[in-house]
């Protein structure tokens, strides 16, 4: 199947969607990472999202940190246990394994990765390599270049990997095409804006004149600007998007430790 070809149609003149990302779970619900409890981070950003009245919610990878079939299991019922009524669709992080992603992708779960709504499409992107660093196949690319020649509309792109270096401990892990992918987003003259997870943290760039927002995790963050990996809990996160006709808004809010 087309990476592309599952969709997803949104109603109304306006869309508001949240990006979460970087749940880094395990089989069980007492898991730690960095001595922070994912599973109950995940479900302090969840039970925040549902009140954010919004349109549906992308998962910006690294699901599992045990590599679990459980963890997955738990993403899903923790889902499914929240007050959250939107739909969810997600991308593939380093950790993710796609099988396993797509048998809990049913339901609430989607695995749509062409979404079209009033003001515009949304690509979720796969940046998962055969290492912890990214890579977008060229296949992908490809299939990627063909679907934004055929559209006029505005579109919004999402991956787990961040295209462009943070100067930071991350970097040895960044997607190690992120040029390629960046350059065809910006030949298309049609992407508003990429958004990503994988740094935890939050950071604001751009690439010939193109938007690039990373959003910080719902687990741990790691600090910024500094080669050693520093890992602080200053509490879960999660950033908004509100699309209107008058443009894209985004913002990153923070849940208090």
């Amino acid at each position: 199947m087309a990476w592309f070809e599952q969709r997803h149609q949104f109603c109304g003149a306006e869309l508001r969607l949240a990006h979460i990302t970087d749940s880094h779970l395990f089989g069980s619900r007492d898991g730690c990472y960095f001595e922070v409890n994912t599973a109950a981070h995940f479900s302090r950003v969840l039970n925040a999202l549902a009140e954010e009245q919004l349109d549906g919610v992308v998962f910006g990878g690294d699901l599992t940190q045990d590599h679990s079939a459980a963890s997955y299991a738990l993403f899903a019922e923790l889902v499914a246990q929240s007050a959250l009524q939107c739909p969810l669709f997600w991308v593939p992080g380093n950790h993710d394994d796609l099988t396993l992603l797509a048998q809990i992708s049913e339901g609430q779960i989607s695995a749509a990765k062409y979404l079209q709504c009033e003001q515009g499409d949304i690509v979720l992107l796969n940046s998962k390599g055969p290492t912890p660093a990214g890579w977008c196949e060229a296949a992908h690319l490809r299939e990627l270049q063909q679907q934004l020649s055929e559209g006029a509309h505005s579109v919004l792109a999402f991956c787990h990997h961040h295209p462009l270096p943070i100067d930071g401990y991350l970097d040895k892990h960044m997607l190690e095409n992120g040029p390629q992918l960046l350059n065809t987003l910006v030949n298309s003259q049609r992407v508003e804006a990429l958004i990503h997870g994988h740094v935890h943290n939050a950071y604001a760039q751009s690439f010939r004149a193109l938007p690039v927002y990373a959003t910080p995790a719902t687990s741990i963050q790691f600090a910024k600007h500094t080669r050693d990996w520093q890992q602080h809990n200053t509490g879960p996160a999660y950033r908004l998007i509100h699309w209107t006709a008058q443009g894209l808004h985004t913002e990153v809010k923070w849940l208090a430790n």
